[in-house]
């Protein structure tokens, strides 16, 4: 059984492509949500990275654009990437983030 919706953070992402595993996200999730910092955040790692290459090839990613960071998670200091996936997962029922950072994930 499929889970709603996932949010992903830039180094969860980057390790799926790179172990060719990205595969197994739509099996898993209904939709799978990348948010525009974490989005430029990949392709950041040029033509010759695996990750980059792939995001903008993967179809069933899509990503969103956060417009704001939830005012407590603003509170906790962690980068743009982390804030808007926690923003975009605390604000949709159903949706669940994953993450690498330690500060994040407490």
């Amino acid at each position: 059984m499929k889970s709603d919706c996932v949010v992903l953070d830039a180094s969860p992402l980057i390790v799926l492509f790179k172990a060719n595993l990205a595969y197994l996200l739509p099996r898993m999730f209904n939709e799978v949500l990348v948010p525009g910092a974490v989005w430029d955040e990949v392709i950041a790692g040029g033509a010759r990275d695996t990750a980059a290459q792939r995001l903008q090839t993967i179809d069933w990613l899509k990503r969103v654009e956060v417009l704001a960071i939830a005012p407590r998670i603003l509170t906790w200091n962690l980068g743009q990437g982390e804030s808007e996936v926690l923003s975009l997962a605390l604000n949709q029922a159903g949706y669940r983030a994953v993450i690498d950072d330690a500060s994040g994930s407490r």
